[in-house]
């Protein structure tokens, strides 16, 4: 059995304000509700344990871009936000940082209850992948953080984290069941689409043979597990660099919001009224929900939706944010009563956006949209953990 991915990141240290980690509860809900929507709840595991699709999950969010922090505060804000719906949803959260993550096995026993999934199995599964990354392979990291992360299918991906003081750096690992599936059963099983019902039964022979991969896990040699596995290493550096992102990519959202208004286009007369700033964030959003596993590999680009907690690239847009919240919400909303169309043109924003890169050569003003996105910050209500934005001070006129 091998891990899904790793992801190295620099060992921040900080807190996640509550203006923001109530707007990340918001998004995280949003974004899972309209993934299940669109792809069903298998898919909602399978993103969670793509360390690229989860750091841009992260930045999108609004947290900082790179920094060891974006573990546990998306996490929080998803289990905070999804596990009230976890019925509706089919999706459970369990475990969490420090105490929270020993509270894992009583948790999924409660979810066994509630399911009738076969929770001794998933405690098992939960307690083995935690084994493996803390002791199975010295790496140095000490897990402090585990989510266990479960449909009531009985699939189930964990997200966890471990810390090197020695490196000043965090090692978050990824799993999932599916990896899980193909070692011991059907090597050709889909990892992405709908689930059709199937209802995976721990008691039957099959789950014999799925008891006995999950312990060879142990056996691995750490070598080939650690080079198989989708592996992502982020910068020491803080601020976004114009190497960090896809200038292509990130260039032909920034055209389409601000330069190609959206009346051009018939498919999104659904989204008028929307402000150029807000369609830049709503389709790095819509690209985060409908996007495909290769247009992750640079998650500072997701940071041009809602900044950073830290001001980098730029304060958080808590306007525009709040703004990109409500289309979000109205359209799964109207989704739910049978009025899909709202959804569907937040889904062409992100097609839109990538068919613009085809003929799209990207200029060398990346520092200076930075700095507009800073200077226009107190515009959009722009909140650090420092503080509010300000207007930008008029230089004064020096007569000598």
């Amino acid at each position: 059995m091998k891990r899904s991915g790793s992801a190295d990141l620099p060992l921040h240290y900080g807190y996640v304000p509550q203006w923001l980690a109530e707007r990340m509860a918001k998004l995280g809900l949003a974004v899972v509700e309209t993934i299940v929507m669109d792809y069903g709840k298998e898919e909602v595991l399978s993103r969670l344990s793509d360390p690229f699709w989860f750091q841009s999950l992260g930045a999108v969010m609004g947290m900082d871009w790179h920094s060891s922090g974006i573990t546990t505060s998306v996490m929080g804000a998803l289990k905070k936000s999804i596990n009230p719906h976890s019925k509706e949803l089919g999706i459970y959260i369990c475990g969490g940082k420090g105490k929270h993550s020993t509270q894992t096995p009583a948790e999924l026993l409660k979810v066994g209850e509630i399911t009738g999934l076969d929770a001794d199995y998933l405690v098992k599964c939960s307690k083995l992948s935690a084994k493996v990354d803390n002791t199975a392979i010295q790496d140095g990291f000490q897990l402090y953080t585990h989510n266990f992360i479960l449909s009531d299918t009985g699939k189930w991906a964990v997200v966890q984290q471990g810390m090197s003081d020695a490196s000043g750096t965090a090692r978050r690992y990824h799993w999932h069941s599916e990896q899980l599936k193909s070692f011991v059963d059907d090597p050709h099983t889909f990892i992405y689409g709908k689930n059709g019902g199937y209802i995976l039964n721990m008691t039957d022979k099959q789950a014999d043979t799925s008891r006995a991969g999950v312990m060879q896990i142990a056996a691995e040699k750490p070598g080939t597990m650690i080079n198989e596995i989708n592996k992502l290493v982020m910068p020491a550096h803080h601020q976004v660099h114009a190497k960090d992102v896809d200038l292509k990519r990130l260039g032909a959202v920034l055209w389409l919001a601000h330069e190609k208004q959206p009346k051009d286009f018939e498919e999104l007369l659904l989204l008028q009224g929307l402000g150029p700033r807000t369609l830049q964030s709503l389709a790095l959003v819509s690209e985060v929900i409908h996007g495909t596993p290769s247009r992750f590999k640079d998650p500072a680009r997701f940071s041009f939706a809602h900044g950073g907690k830290d001001g980098a690239p730029f304060p958080v847009p808590t306007k525009v944010y709040d703004e990109t919240l409500g289309v979000l919400q109205s359209a799964i909303q109207k989704a739910k009563l049978g009025n899909s169309d709202k959804n569907e043109a937040i889904k062409r924003l992100s097609k839109i956006a990538e068919n613009a890169e085809k003929d799209f050569t990207p200029n060398a003003n990346f520092d200076k949209v930075i700095e507009q996105e800073r200077n226009d910050s107190w515009k959009y209500g722009g909140r650090t953990v420092f503080g509010k934005a300000k207007p930008p001070v008029e230089p004064q006129l020096k007569l000598f």
